[in-house]
């Protein structure tokens, strides 16, 4: 097992890495203040891995919230259940709430566990890849709204992490290649090392090779640790880690939540930030086609969705966390292992990548 650390003074927390980490008791029961204990889980999830977790909890009051699978499910309406269940059972405030499931589940649980009562602790279980690597990491949580995702939530960090990378054996393929957009964008934004040894062994992480994922998500979650540490709030380096995402997030909303995975949307989107740097000057045709090239390895879509026109994608870029004062803003490569803080852009620059891929 590797314990990394996110280093955030009296808030620091671990991150555990490795394999059985759901059959060690004392990982989770360490972070655990007080006899009242809420699961938040989905249908998909709970069947597989809720026993594995409360056969650990005998000891406690626990009890349990299951919501429906999905990212057009990551609204107030779904947080709700999870207040009504907390207030029901009487809850106090130093209850303890665990997030068992994908980057929908983390990301509610950890909001819902920021607002009851103006915060309890919460433990992140996460069991996708892509929730394993960033969502689960960092303390972003909350849901989305019809016209914008993730725009409404708050910062608020877990206890712990519990990563075990055999939960990984359950995920589809599809979901897991979502996983891997948010493994390349770590290389694209910092380290050109990573990228290549991505390119190197990409076969591996889809093969699910042990050895190759618990370094992925080991290196993934250090370098997500660093720039937490660093800038929490998202102030500067943290935007970084929103490579791809303006674009995704754009796509999520206008297809409709669900329709693409965030990985997905995050792929697409990191390819067209990728054609826009290239327009800016600051990379290459070659690095653009290097790029798209890792994505199609991983099994991800390159394409920006046909049914989204030019003025529709803009007029959804337009909301996003980034942008100042009306101004659409994103981050683009200087180069590949090296992001630029936000950069405004113009609407003509934007079509012109948006009528290209």
């Amino acid at each position: 097992m590797k314990t990394l650390t996110v280093a955030l003074d009296e808030r620091s927390y671990p991150i555990y890495i490795g394999e059985k980490l759901l059959d060690d008791a004392s990982l989770l029961t360490r972070h655990i203040k007080s006899k009242q204990v809420v699961i938040v889980s989905n249908e998909v999830v709970a069947p597989l891995y809720l026993q594995t977790v409360q056969q650990h909890l005998s000891a406690y009051e626990v009890t349990n919230v299951i919501l429906p699978d999905g990212e057009q499910y990551k609204t107030l309406e779904s947080l709700n259940r999870i207040f009504d269940t907390l207030l029901a059972h009487k809850f106090s405030r130093n209850s303890t709430l665990i997030a068992l499931g994908g980057g929908v589940i983390g990301d509610m649980g950890g909001f819902a566990a920021a607002c009851y009562q103006r915060g309890i602790a919460f433990i992140q279980i996460p069991t996708t890849l892509l929730a394993q690597v960033d969502s689960s990491v960092g303390g972003k949580t909350g849901v989305n709204h019809a016209l914008g995702k993730n725009m409404i939530g708050a910062f608020y960090q877990p206890q712990s992490v519990i990563i075990d990378v055999d939960v990984l054996g359950t995920l589809d393929d599809r979901q897991f290649a979502a996983g891997l957009a948010e493994v390349i964008k770590y290389g694209l934004i910092r380290d050109i090392d990573f990228f290549c040894w991505l390119e190197e062994n990409m076969n591996k992480l889809l093969a699910r090779d042990k050895d190759a994922l618990i370094h992925a998500i080991n290196y993934s979650c250090q370098t997500k640790a660093d720039i937490v540490a660093e800038d929490e709030h998202e102030g500067g380096v943290r935007a970084t880690l929103n490579l791809g995402h303006t674009f995704g997030h754009a796509i999520e909303t206008g297809m409709g939540y669900g329709c693409y995975l965030h990985g997905e949307a995050v792929a697409i989107g990191t390819c067209l930030a990728a054609d826009l740097s290239k327009r800016q000057g600051l990379i290459t045709a070659a690095d653009v086609a290097r790029i798209i090239s890792l994505f199609k390895h991983a099994n991800l879509p390159v394409a920006s969705p046909p049914e989204l026109s030019s003025a529709q994608f803009i007029d959804f870029m337009a909301v996003d966390k980034k942008n100042v004062d009306g101004n659409i803003r994103v981050i683009l490569l200087e180069s590949i292992g090296k992001a630029t803080l936000p950069i405004a852009i113009d609407r003509l620059s934007l079509i012109q990548t948006l009528d290209n891929l």
